[in-house]
């Protein structure tokens, strides 16, 4: 019975995506794994590590940005142990370490960057923090592959202003816009004045054409001047030229 006991006790097995950490008599003596191994009864003791990707998520943090506003920032970091001796043998806890030195790393980058790059330059702010916490933790052993900025809260009173500066923008642009096409409007009504100006008739049929337009409502009386009788047999014949014009079209 022992003897069975012993042999028990000195076979191990861990998974594919683990690894055991082996110390005997208190000396580090190597990694194992995966699949079965013996250890020496009573003279080893060995540590199991996780090597597969864990995520967490940093507690929301309160952020003084570079122009003095404050915001509370929600980021995940996402990493894994590539060295089970390193994050056993470097730092007592590898994932509190990894945690702390994320909170602290995201509140350093954050305080050197003002509240408009913070909103627009997520994606860079987030790999600049992933390779500062990445660079800090490889003496542990651990490898951080990403962290991700979830959420920027700002306060009540800066929406208001934000909003405000918005909706500043957007008027702006549609002064602007409205500035163009008076602009293009004034243009086109230059071309029509010169060819008016190298017709005269033109504009005389423009103006019968005008006063039908207001003859329709049968509602007000039109007094105008009328031309000579040349001119006037001239307009009469263009103007029953454009109506069978507009027949033979229809």
């Amino acid at each position: 019975m022992i003897l069975l006991i012993i042999l028990s006790s000195a076979i191990k097995i861990v998974r594919e995506y683990e690894r055991g950490v082996i110390f005997r008599l208190g000396r580090f003596i190597g990694a194992k794994g995966p699949g079965l191994f013996f250890v020496v009864p009573f003279a080893d003791r060995f540590v199991k590590i996780d090597l597969r990707t864990v995520a967490f998520d940093v507690s929301s943090q309160r952020v003084v940005t570079k122009d003095n506003v404050s915001v509370n920032v929600d980021a995940v970091v996402y990493y894994r142990v590539y060295d089970p001796g390193k994050a056993v043998n470097q730092v007592e806890n590898y994932l509190m370490a990894t945690t702390l030195l994320a909170q602290t790393t995201l509140r350093d980058v954050l305080g050197q960057v003002e509240l408009d790059d913070l909103l627009t330059k997520r994606e860079e702010l987030s790999k600049r923090i992933g390779a500062i916490v990445d660079e800090l933790t490889d003496p542990w052993g651990v490898k951080v592959s990403a962290v991700a900025l979830k959420d920027v809260s700002l306060p009540e009173s800066m929406m208001r202003a934000i909003a405000k500066q918005a909706e500043a923008e957007r008027e702006k642009r549609a002064r602007v816009v409205m500035a163009e096409g008076e602009y293009l409007a004034a243009e086109k009504i230059s071309d029509a004045a010169r060819l008016y100006l190298e017709s005269p008739a033109a504009i005389r049929l423009r103006e019968l054409q005008t006063l039908t337009e207001i003859a329709r409502e049968k509602n007000m009386v039109v007094v105008t001047t009328t031309a000579g009788a040349e001119e006037l047999g001239r307009i009469v014949a263009l103007s029953k030229a454009e109506r069978t014009m507009e027949k033979e079209s229809r």
